[in-house]
């Protein structure tokens, strides 16, 4: 399928405020899902026989920048079937003040290796995937503080007594 036809077929199925905006030129076409739809759309682009997107090559936490204060996952989606690739995107203002972190559903229900993909972008940029089986860190001890890959993290000077560099 088409670019097109695969946001035709988006919007057939959950309406046409589903998909927020497009980046339809450069090497990788993006649609930008609304956040809370994202678990479903996937589904649908793995599920249908005529997309089966079957493989979720990357899903990468996003910090666009302090000023922003806005936040995001992209998710890289391959058909090994019918050899297409498909980018999607959900981003949302958090503001960077507030407890909590920015959350966005989980899609481990619909690939096993997002579970995987989201406690790295979790442990990393600090998302908070809702309905995650074992939302924990992946590659930073449990006690470490803060998020190393958002745009206003500061390294602590030390750990367990170890300065860090």
């Amino acid at each position: 399928m088409t670019f097109e036809e695969i946001k035709n077929l988006l919007t057939d199925k959950f309406g046409p405020d589903v998909i927020l905006g497009e980046e339809p030129t450069g090497r990788q076409p993006a649609l930008i899902i609304q956040p809370e739809a994202i678990a479903q759309v996937c589904l649908e682009l793995r599920d249908n026989d005529k997309t089966w997107f079957d493989f979720l090559a990357s899903l990468t936490g996003v910090d666009y920048g302090i000023e922003e204060n806005i936040f995001g996952v992209v998710y890289h989606l391959a058909s090994i079937p019918y050899k297409s690739s498909l980018t999607l995107k959900v981003r949302k203002y958090h503001d960077r003040n507030r407890e909590e972190l920015p959350s966005f559903p989980t899609v481990s229900e619909v690939w096993k290796t997002a579970d995987w993909h989201e406690r790295e972008a979790f442990d990393l940029v600090g998302i908070r995937f809702e309905n995650h089986p074992d939302l924990r860190r992946i590659l930073l001890p449990d006690d470490w503080e803060g998020y190393p890959l958002r745009k206003d993290y500061k390294v602590q000077e030390y750990y367990n007594g170890i300065k860090v560099d």
